[in-house]
């Protein structure tokens, strides 16, 4: 049983095989709350790390798949087949998986990008779920308590009308050539599709300054790189964006930063007042108000009538909360919205249409960044 007394949920993954950084992270924010058990898994598309790798996990041998497609028939025929699947491989592998399971009527849970290319995502949108499979793309960031809070205090207006936004997310793993699991599939054009820097980071980069401003993106003027020689996707992205309303932001995404790990940060200014947030210390908020001084939020702490409902928090102020548990605040949330009881929380998951946008924001980058920074609309993208 879950924490709060609700049956698990019988969860699959596909990808995430030993070795696997990424699985691992949705394996543990599955289990933190209790909501689901890993029943079945094609856990590598090579036939013996799928089968060791499912073994290492406790898997039965009879749900220990070498492929997907035998997975979701299988499964799907089951009394007590999974009822979700978390999908966790390279890009280009997210379409064919998620494409299968919804119409086998199972739920998705997808690692962003959607998918390798633009052309599957809205394929992919396109596709009628069977007994209303729901789909989740685990951008991540937005699970995090004052990224919500953040949102709220948008969307109650105390910063005004927003100007200016401001989002970054500098690395420095790629600074040189690194042949890895990890860095030869994203550098590869094959399995990460036309963006490099930008589907990885430069995605989460975007979705976290939508999420929490709620605006509406009109154009981009891109200028991507590739600074390591030989390289064959962008390892910078330097993005200037236009908004519905007037509001005007800037995106800096960078695998070649040194000196940088995870250094994903927001800024929002409005015309009353502004915030600033970090990943590296999300338990923190600047929140300040024109003309007053800055005053510094807390995890759990009260602003404009008390935390936002939807922030999750599990501890107590002063104990940190971060990247695992934001991953598990969507997985939980999630598990709301498969048992019928996710109303209050369904807008706040990143969704199925939130990752066809951020296709078109990377194909849109890409076209404009070839075509010297030119202004390029998300609408006009192919």
């Amino acid at each position: 049983m879950a924490e709060n007394g609700a049956p698990r949920i019988r969860l699959g993954m596909v990808g995430g095989g030993t070795g696997a950084f990424i699985g691992y992270v949705h394996r543990i924010a599955a289990r933190l709350d209790g909501d689901y058990e890993l029943v079945a898994g094609a856990l590598s598309s090579r036939p013996a790390v799928a089968r060791e790798s499912g073994r290492n996990l406790g898997l039965a041998e009879d749900r220990i798949y070498t492929s997907y497609e035998e997975m979701a028939a299988r499964e799907s025929q089951r009394k007590d087949g999974i009822q979700a699947v978390a999908i966790v491989t390279p890009n280009h592998m997210h379409y064919g998986p998620a494409r299968a399971f919804l119409e086998a009527g199972i739920h998705v849970i997808c690692d962003k990008p959607l998918t390798s290319t633009l052309a599957d995502a809205r394929a992919l949108a396109a596709v009628k779920p069977k007994r209303g499979a729901k789909f989740l793309l685990t951008h991540n960031y937005t699970g995090y308590p004052l990224v919500r809070q953040a949102r709220e205090l948008v969307r109650s207006g105390v910063l005004g009308k927003i100007r200016v936004v401001q989002v970054e997310y500098p690395q420095d793993w790629l600074t040189n050539v690194v042949h890895n699991k990890q860095a030869d599939w994203r550098t590869d054009p094959e399995r990460s599709g036309a963006g490099g820097a930008i589907g990885d980071i430069g995605t989460h980069a975007y979705n976290l300054a939508r999420f929490v401003t709620g605006l509406t993106t009109e154009a981009v003027s891109a200028d991507l790189a590739s600074f390591v020689k030989g390289r064959k996707l962008d390892d910078n992205v330097h993005i200037m964006l236009r908004f519905q309303g007037g509001a005007r932001g800037m995106l800096w995404a960078s695998q070649v930063a040194v000196g940088c790990e995870n250094g994903l940060q927001l800024r929002v200014y409005g015309e009353k007042a502004g915030l600033e947030w970090r990943q590296d210390n999300p338990n923190y908020m600047w929140f300040t108000e024109f003309g007053k001084p800055k005053q510094l939020l807390t995890r759990g702490g009260a602003i404009s009538g008390g935390p936002a409902p939807a922030m999750h928090v599990r501890i107590p102020s002063g104990h940190p909360e971060g990247y695992l548990e934001a991953f598990a605040t969507l997985y939980s949330q999630f598990a709301q919205v498969i048992r019928g009881e996710g109303r209050a929380v369904a807008g706040l998951l990143p969704s199925l249409a939130d990752g066809v946008e951020g296709m078109e924001f990377i194909m849109a980058a890409v076209e404009s960044s070839r075509n010297d920074g030119r202004w390029t609309r998300l609408s006009d993208v192919n």
